[in-house]
């Protein structure tokens, strides 16, 4: 997937909660794909927020049904994370739905938060330096792994004698998506991913939208600097801005949702991911017509 500018064509993809009964959830999906979106994502969490006593399914199956009842739209989970799986477990699932979706999967990966996921486990909530530093880890082995590699011994894991065989379906491994806010976890996706993550800056939150910009462009820049240093080539690091339920300006309206677009394609980022709509839910209960009209808009000069 190449860089985007004003005149390329802009992805876009869809997250979903699972939070409906495996028929909604399948129809849905089917929808999504018939429409025309690039993405479908799955939440993937033990609970999350105010959903934590209600319906939550379990990403890795769900994505597998997903993958057994669509045929060409890209699925990928937002975001895998150290608090929920080990990494051998991580790469072994990944390796298998990208078989059951005949090479669609786009495995998304995140250092964890301190909430919801964190504690489920009985274990005691890390530092965000320690959470980036499992991180670092963390990805390093998936990547090991879905390579072919079998071992490995750190700080954080220890994998004796894995096996993630025959392989992804893509080679020569399915796209690693690396959730990155600061600069360390930019010069990961760098150096590491197929596919930059962003929803902005998490630690420094901006109360508008020309705000949220401002962090996606530096971010960008900083991206360029590091994909220099290592000679990348840039327009290799694919980039996704993920606008999160906080998020919602774009989502106001398709002209909105045109111009914020605009932006950020001028910027280098080639997707955009929103949620799907959630009536029940007031961050998430926007014009149910967007939708529809997104899916229908030509992206190929969203500016």
């Amino acid at each position: 997937m190449r860089s985007t500018n004003a005149q390329t064509e802009l992805e876009l993809g869809v997250v979903v909660m699972p939070i409906h009964d495996w028929p909604n959830t399948l129809s849905r999906a089917v929808e999504i794909e018939a429409m025309g979106f690039d993405h479908y994502w799955l939440y993937d969490h033990h609970s999350w927020r105010h959903y934590r006593n209600e319906t939550w399914h379990s990403t890795i199956p769900w994505l597998a049904g997903v993958a057994t009842g669509t045929s060409t739209i890209r699925l990928g989970t937002m975001v895998s994370s150290p608090n929920m799986r080990h990494p051998a477990t991580m790469a072994k699932d990944a390796m298998s739905l990208d078989h059951l979706s005949n090479g669609r999967v786009i495995l998304g990966l995140g250092a964890g938060t301190t909430g919801f996921d964190a504690t489920v486990f009985g274990d005691a909530p890390l530092s965000a330096r320690e959470r980036a530093d499992r991180f670092t880890e963390y990805v390093g082995v998936v990547d090991h792994l879905l390579s072919g590699g079998a071992n490995h011994k750190g700080v954080w894991y220890t994998v004796d004698e894995g096996r993630a065989i025959p392989g992804s379906v893509q080679k020569p491994r399915l796209p690693l998506a690396i959730a990155a806010g600061g600069p360390r976890t930019l010069r990961m996706a760098a150096e590491q991913a197929d596919m930059l993550i962003t929803l902005g800056i998490p630690s420094q939150p901006v109360d508008s939208l020309d705000g949220f910009v401002d962090q996606l462009a530096s971010q960008a820049r900083d991206v360029e600097e590091h994909c220099a240093t290592i000679g990348r080539d840039s327009d290799s690091l694919r980039r996704l801005v993920f606008l999160s339920a906080a998020r919602s300006e774009p989502m106001a309206s398709f002209d909105a949702f045109v111009d914020f677009a605009g932006r950020v394609c001028q910027l280098g980022y080639s997707s955009i991911v929103f949620h799907d709509l959630v009536d029940s839910d007031p961050a998430l209960n926007f014009d149910p017509d967007l939708i529809p009209q997104l899916a229908a808009w030509n992206r190929s000069q969203p500016s």
